[in-house]
């Protein structure tokens, strides 16, 4: 019996027997349809799956798939059997040896068919580089896949006025792949550049520079002061002594210290900055330190006070990513003139040349030369503010060359 008429049985015939070794040909003829049922099966889920997610579809899942493809039609062909009147007994040795020979040819197929299918659905719907749309929603980046990458430069700048950060991090940090998602504006993918390095690295302050295609041009970070330090205001200190604070209270409330004699006496007003069980911190006027003892006992009294405002901006400016700069405007640089109004940095003060600091200023006054700003805003927008209150440079004239010289010859003749 040839093969032709082994298939030409197979599909003319009433309702499938279970196939054993027993017929080497039409044993072979259903391994290369299971293995050629696994493939179709696997490469479709491969082309399937990069087009939704643009990768490639995990081995495990591509396997499984090609086997259930197999599984299930032994299974079906098992059941139109145990309906028919073919009496045949499935368990028999010589069928489970063959489904399993053809679950285990399923698997080894399995992985050819996800290659092919990713490797035909790579050409088809992946894209190459990164794109850039122009419009009301704004620059968006693209990638090639379902996320963008962005590759730090390898040197990493200090920010000016800040503590630097460790060499360690920043050659962590140095040349450094991070992975984001796709479809971000350049700055959805600053605002998430700048949190991933504070949350992964520890960084407190981060000045980063990108462009149009979300290339990092300029990157320069700074480490964020610790502890209440700095957020104590001059002439006051910060002192932990022994009391029982009120169970509701919480830092920030004003507080008076009264001794525990039989006489209470207050000693000192300052502000509760922490508790910690029996120990509690304030902050008071330096010159009221002396008046407390680290070895004694008080007792606080809570009083009702209004919430202060530079206390609440400190807390806040130490939360965000905006912060504080000054720049002294020279002559003939581009903000002589400017008004408050058209600075992204917000303007929060001015200082005029030896005159008095003037708090929130009208946004129409015009700057002039010798003046200090005071503008909140992202180290990258105060790093411009910089460079825009400098004196444009200089040209130097050119040097006088020996052609430049008049010939004294040619005059005596003139």
């Amino acid at each position: 019996m040839t093969a032709s008429n082994t298939l030409r049985e197979a599909f003319t015939a009433g309702p499938p027997s279970p196939v054993t070794f027993e017929a080497p040909t039409a044993a072979l003829i259903n391994l290369l349809v299971y293995a050629v049922l696994s493939v179709i099966t696997t490469g479709g889920l491969a082309v399937a799956y990069r087009w939704y997610f643009k990768q490639t579809v995990p081995e495990g899942v591509s396997g499984f798939v090609g086997v259930s493809a197999v599984a299930l039609y032994i299974n079906t062909t098992s059941l139109g059997v145990a309906v028919s009147d073919i009496s045949v007994d499935l368990f028999e040795p010589g069928v489970v040896v063959f489904n399993v020979v053809a679950l285990s040819i399923a698997a080894v197929a399995a992985p050819v068919g996800r290659r092919l299918g990713d490797a035909a659905s790579s050409n088809l719907f992946s894209l190459a580089g990164l794109r850039e749309f122009d419009g009301e929603v704004g620059a968006v980046v693209r990638s090639a896949g379902r996320v963008t990458t962005l590759t730090l430069p390898e040197e990493i700048a200090d920010m000016e006025s800040y503590d630097p950060v460790t060499a360690e991090t920043k050659a962590e940090l140095a040349g450094k792949t991070l992975v984001f998602p796709r479809r971000l504006t350049v700055e959805e993918l600053r605002s998430r550049l700048i949190e991933r390095l504070k949350e992964d690295y520890e960084v407190g302050y981060v000045d980063v520079d990108l462009t149009a295609a979300a290339d990092v041009e300029f990157l320069a970070v700074g480490s964020r002061a610790a502890g209440i330090g700095a957020t104590i205001a001059p002439g006051t200190v910060a002192v932990a002594i022994r009391a029982d604070p009120p169970n509701n209270a919480s830092p920030g409330d004003t507080v008076q210290v009264w001794t525990t004699t039989e006489e209470p006496k207050r000693l000192v007003t300052g502000e509760l900055r922490g508790v910690a069980g029996d120990t509690v911190t304030l902050a008071i006027d330096d010159e009221d330190a002396t008046l407390l003892s680290p070895t004694e006992a008080y007792r606080l009294l809570t009083l009702p006070a209004e919430p202060q405002a530079d206390r609440e901006f400190a807390t806040l400016l130490r939360s965000v990513d905006e912060t504080m700069g000054t720049v002294t405007i020279e002559a003939g640089s581009e903000l002589v003139g400017l008004t408050p109004r058209a600075l992204t940095a917000t303007v929060v003060a001015v200082r005029p040349d030896g005159g008095k600091l003037t708090a929130l200023p009208d946004r129409d006054r015009g700057f002039e030369v010798g003046e200090t700003i005071y503008g909140l805003g992202r180290p990258d927008v105060l790093r411009g503010l910089e460079e825009r209150a400098k004196a444009p440079p200089t040209e130097e004239p050119p040097a006088a060359t020996e052609n430049d010289e008049p010939n004294e010859t040619e005059e005596q003749a003139t």
